[in-house]
């Protein structure tokens, strides 16, 4: 369960069908672009999350439907510390990590699942020069997400994509027909 604020809450009474209906149209396009990603594992119990990550390296992840209620997405991570699972909050049309409630205002939010998975894995490529530690002081350990486990072998085409987005500032300026590069912003992600 998590906790809202009681601005929060007066916000959710107030809030009318159209709400409801972008809020289904967001979790709508989320979905769409999770099943371009390769690395959404769909309906994946965290027992099975485990068995896959299990002889990865640290950083490597997938994404996963949540088996909470209140939760639609998971992130299940390999951590120095073994297999580990992130839930993503969905409220007021952002995702966003769920997390302690004194943390959770810090927290960045996202208009889409995949945006925040790459800012995390943006993240975690800059923070990764740092040296490692496994367990932090207070017994907490650092996440990274450096690797996603595909679901099945990535096409070469979606792997081009990936690796265009990641170094071109503008796909739109590029030297390319029309039709690639409607390709290449169809998942404008370098993840």
């Amino acid at each position: 369960m998590t906790c809202q604020s009681s601005d929060a809450i007066e916000d959710d009474r107030g809030a009318g069908a159209g709400t409801e209906e972008s809020d289904q149209s967001r979790v709508a396009s989320a979905m769409k672009e999770l099943r371009k990603t390769g690395w959404y594992w769909g309906s994946l119990t965290a027992n099975e999350a485990r068995e896959i990550l299990q002889d990865s390296s640290e950083g490597t992840f997938l994404l996963r439907d949540s088996s909470q209620r209140d939760f639609l997405f998971t992130i299940s991570a390999m951590t120095s510390a073994g297999p580990t699972n992130l839930r993503i909050e969905f409220r007021h049309g952002k995702f966003k990590l769920d997390s302690v409630v004194l943390v959770k205002p810090k927290l960045k939010q996202f208009d889409s699942v995949v945006h925040l998975v790459e800012h995390y894995v943006q993240l975690s490529r800059t923070s990764r020069a740092a040296p490692a530690g496994g367990a932090g002081p207070n017994g907490t350990v650092q996440l990274l997400l450096t690797r996603p486990v595909y679901r099945s072998t990535p096409s070469l085409q979606h792997l081009c994509r990936v690796a265009i987005n990641g170094s071109a500032r503008r796909v739109q300026d590029l030297p390319l027909p029309p039709r690639l590069k409607d390709y290449l912003t169809d998942y404008a992600y370098n993840v």
